[in-house]
This record gives C-alpha cells, structure tokens and sequence, in this order.
C-alpha cells in the first residue's frame, strides 16, 4: 500500500501534470499572474500616493534602520522583519516616496511569485483571478506598499501553503514560507501552519514536517534570542505582548472587524454603529463562495488540496476573530490571500459551467457583483488614504513648529501621540505608561536638564505631573511643555 492518504497530497502535482498541458500553456500561465501582479503595482502606486507619509507603527518599524530618527521603543509583540525588508531603502534615504516605490515592486515581486507556486495545485485562470481579488481588496491595495508586516506574512501563507500541497517537490518552498512568516509575526507562523503540521504528522510525512520546523524556527530565531537578552525571556515576552495587545482569550471580534471594514486602520476601541451594508456584504459572500469553491473542487478532483487551503485560512483568521479585543483590517490579509484561491475557483466555475441560455445569464450577475465589490474597496481605500494622509501631514506640521520653538537632535518627546511625531521631529520618545512604557518621570525630568523635551497633551488636556512647571505654548491643536533646557534654545 502507498502511504494511503498520504498519496493524495503527495502526487497532487503528479496528477495535475495532465490539466495543464505544454510548456505554451504554462507560458501563458505566467504571463497572466504577471499582468494581475503588475496591475497590483500600479494601483498601489496610483491610489495609495507614494508621498503618503509614515504612519505610527510604520515609524516605529523604519526608525529601527534608519537615520531620521532613534530607534523607537520597540514592544514585545513586534518583529524585526518589517525593519530588515525596508533597511535596503530606510538606511541611506528618508526619502518616504523612494520607500513607497521599493515596498509596492516588491509586494507585486512577491505576489507574483507566491501565486506561481501553486501552478500545478490549481488553474492557471483560477491562480490569476485568485489574485486579481486578493490584490482588489483596499486593504491589500493600502498595505501593499507600507511597512508593515501583515501583508508579508499574508505573502509567506501563500508560499507555504502552496508548498506543502506540492510536496515533496517543493520542501524548500514550505520551509521558506514558514520562515517568512516567523520573520515578520513569530505568533502569526504558528496558527497558519497549525493545520499544517498537523496533517503532516497524521500522514508521517516526516520531511514535510521537519521543513515546516525548521522554517520556522529558522524565521523566528531573532524574535527568541531578542525575547532573552531585552526582555527578561520568551515566556515574558509572550506574556508582555499578550498584556499589551489587551490579554489574549476568548473575546469575540468578529463584529469588531465588520466595523473596520469602513476603512478603520485600528479600531480600538471598537464602538459605534456597523457600517453601510453595502461596505460589509462582501463579508457576508465571502464564507458562501468559498464553500462553493470547495462544490467546485469535489467535482473536479481537488478536494484535498482545496480542504487544506481552507483550514489554513479559518486557521489564520481564528486568533483575531475570537481571541483579541479589537480589530484591525490588516490582520486577516494571511486568511483573504487564502480564501482567494477558492473563491476565485467557485467563481470561474459560475461563468463557465452553465451551458446555453444561463451562461450569459451567470456572467452577468458575476460581472455586475464584482464591479459593485471592486466601487465599494476604491471609495473606502480613497477616503482611507485621504484620511492617513492629513493625520501624517498634521505630524509633519508639528515637527515643523516643534523645529521651531528649538526642539531639534538630540531631543526627546512624551505625551500625546509622541511615538510617531518624535520620527519626524528627529527625537526619541518616552512614555511612563500604555504599550509603549519606556521610562519614568525622573528619567524624564532628569533629560529635560540635558537636552531639549517637550510634552505634547490635546489642546484643553492636563500635563503629567512631570512637565505641570514647564512653559507652555500652543501649536496645531495641542499643548506643548518645553523642559529647561529646551527653553534654552526656543526663540
């Protein structure tokens, strides 16, 4: 007997040798994934203004390789990922444009060549409209080109995933995108590849299992060693971001991601109405169509591979539906690039199985459905940029006037969104309490005889006790406290 079930996943590839004939019709394969993977660069660098400035987890991120400002504290659930991908740009130029640029080639580089290792698993048409609707999406388009992890590790699934169902030719590829993961959200690898590992024991495919390891542990390697040395080992580690992310465990949030489908980029708290249903109803889809993809894939011979994308998907998507207490968009993009593939199946099967009078009748309701969709994610990602970019203007226009009272290197800002004005400013940044705790009020208090500080509060907030004694001024809608030794060099 070979292997059982084990022969299922390992001869997929085998098997579809006979559904993509030649080496031309491979060819024209590629070519589509390169055309979706091309328009997804150029609807990033149309609708997403490369001259966006940097967000605040973004200058967190960036800071730690660059020298527009200090490295920005770095919390317990961040990985150095994001930082070692953005340090070919971020290490000689502050240029954000040149950065936007790098970040959305490469998100289509990447995009391309995660959808390429699936040739043989699906389609090539189902690969390429896999793509075309993951890439639609406004949170894809918006996160494309920033730096942050989420859509990296999205990339990572696809890789992994399509991997593992090509086994055991592509064991390279598996251990690849388990480390891609690691690299850039350790916790993110583990719930991806849950389902993974677990088919690769049931089977005994031990190489399988060892390349999934060792990908992982392999990517997530810094993040332990740096969970010893900077903060106090991995268990607290775990359980400091565990604290900072608002304790871990049974919190449905599955309503919470419905209200940031309007375009909310952290909703934290999550409160306030639901979003029109014409901005949710996609949601509502999604689950149907994938189980039609999985009709599809019954029928045509793909259920395994189709049942195996599916579970890392639910898998992926599980911690930040029922274990966290708020919400942000990007955090499904690992289950959407997922879901894709068998959505995109259902769908092509809807246009072209029905025969005489209902084909054109098929079509047209898809054809009328996806343009809807695609009107919905283009209004909420417009006014989402146009939104980030007038907070991000607004943290240029206080460093400006921060620059100006004689806040300028070496310096030092608390207080209200302090984080990410500080990298514009040039300045570090120091917080006594919240996620960010760095400091205490003496060290502070002991800077600000030294360099230049500056507490930042809303325009009618209180002080910290701290700045109570330092001059006050008013600037862009907040209230600024300079220390003594800042008032030194203000005008």
């Amino acid at each position: 007997m070979v292997h059982g079930a084990n022969a299922t996943l390992v001869n997929v590839r085998r098997r579809d040798t006979a559904t993509v004939p030649g080496a031309a019709r491979r060819r024209r394969g590629d070519v589509l994934l390169a055309v979706v993977a091309g328009a997804f660069v150029l609807a990033q660098l149309v609708l997403v203004r490369p001259w966006m400035g940097l967000g605040w987890d973004e200058t967190v991120y960036v800071s730690q390789v660059s020298a527009q400002a200090p490295p920005s504290y770095f919390s317990a659930p961040r990985a150095r990922g994001i930082s070692l991908l953005v340090s070919p740009i971020a290490s000689w130029s502050t240029s954000t444009s040149l950065l936007r640029v790098y970040l959305a080639v490469l998100s289509g580089i990447g995009l391309y060549l995660a959808l390429r290792v699936w040739r043989g698993v699906f389609p090539a048409r189902v690969l390429a409209g896999a793509g075309a609707l993951f890439a639609s999406l406004w949170v894809t388009v918006y996160y494309g080109p920033q730096a942050m992890p989420n859509y990296w590790v999205a990339i990572g699934a696809l890789v992994c995933v399509g991997s593992f169902l090509r086994a055991p030719a592509n064991l390279w590829g598996v251990a690849a995108g388990a480390a891609l993961m690691a690299l850039m959200r350790p916790t993110d690898a583990v719930w991806v590849t849950l389902p993974l590992l677990a088919l690769a024991m049931a089977l005994r495919h031990w190489r399988l299992l060892v390349a999934l390891l060792a990908g992982t542990v392999l990517g997530a390697a810094q993040w332990v060693v740096e969970a010893y040395v900077s903060y106090g080992g991995l268990a607290q580690r775990m359980h400091d971001g565990s604290r900072i992310q608002g304790g871990l465990g049974w919190n449905l949030a599955v309503d919470d991601q419905m209200r940031s489908l309007v375009g909310r980029t952290l909703c934290r708290p999550c409160t306030g109405s639901m979003p029109h249903p014409a901005i949710t109803v996609w949601w509502y889809v999604l689950p149907l169509l994938a189980l039609l993809g999985l009709v599809v894939a019954v029928r045509a011979g793909r259920t395994a591979r189709t049942l195996v994308t599916l579970a890392c998907a639910v898998s992926a998507a599980f911690p930040y539906l029922f274990l966290i207490g708020y919400a942000a968009p990007r955090f499904l993009l690992p289950a959407y690039a997922l879901l894709a593939i068998p959505v995109a199946d259902g769908l092509l099967h809807l246009v072209t199985a029905p025969g005489g009078k209902w084909r054109p009748v098929a079509t047209t309701l898809v054809a009328l459905g996806l343009a809807g969709h695609l009107a919905v994610q283009y209004a909420v990602l417009d006014r989402t940029v146009s939104r980030s970019t007038a907070d991000r203007q607004a943290w240029e226009r206080t460093a400006a006037d921060l620059h100006r009272l004689g806040i300028r290197p070496p310096c030092l800002l608390t207080g209200e969104e302090a984080l990410p004005i500080a990298y514009y400013t040039g300045c570090s940044s120091a917080a006594v309490s919240g996620p960010n705790t760095n400091s205490t009020a003496a060290e502070i208090q002991d800077t600000a005889r030294r360099i230049p500080v500056a507490h930042l509060v809303p325009a009618h907030g209180g002080p910290a006790g701290y700045a109570r004694d330092w001059t006050a001024y008013r600037i862009d809608g907040l209230q600024v406290r300079i220390g003594p030794a800042g008032e030194d060099g203000g005008p």
